[in-house]
């Protein structure tokens, strides 16, 4: 997953929910905070694809581009606390860049795709942030109630 801060909040909930069962947290609280995590996921993978095919690469492009950024992520990159977002940009650049060129041979055309695929990923954590300022919003108005 590629920021896996959402899934950390829904964690927690969860942790509130099992130490505090008079807590607001109840399970439909859970329940949507899952939903609006997975959601993004899901966002998050089409935009970094979409973005690539968009600046003229190919599906595989789109492909290399979500696998690259996973592995980024993975691997990091030796700054703390943002190591693995500067590690999903770079791997999603890579990953298009390698995967549209083996596929064209073209540079040009790879390069553009790669760079799509950074501009996605840019998007997508954009939009990862916001999905997890309503997952914080939504588990503290339970929380407070």
């Amino acid at each position: 997953l590629g920021l896996p801060g959402t899934w950390l909040m829904v964690a927690i909930a969860i942790v509130d929910r099992i130490a505090y069962p008079a807590s607001g947290i109840g399970l439909i609280t859970i329940a949507g905070v899952a939903s609006v995590a997975l959601a993004a996921e899901l966002v998050e993978l089409a935009l970094i694809a979409r973005f690539a095919r968009s600046y003229g690469g190919s599906r595989r492009a789109g492909w290399g581009a979500v696998i690259g950024g996973f592995a980024g992520v993975i691997m990091g990159v030796p700054v703390p606390i943002v190591g693995s977002i500067i590690g999903g940009f770079i791997g999603s650049f890579i990953g298009a860049l390698i995967a549209e060129f083996e596929l064209t041979g073209d540079h040009r055309a790879a390069t553009r795709a790669a760079t799509g695929a950074l501009f996605g990923r840019a998007a997508a954590a954009a939009m990862k942030v916001a999905a997890g300022i309503v997952i914080v919003v939504w588990v503290l108005a339970a929380a407070a109630t």
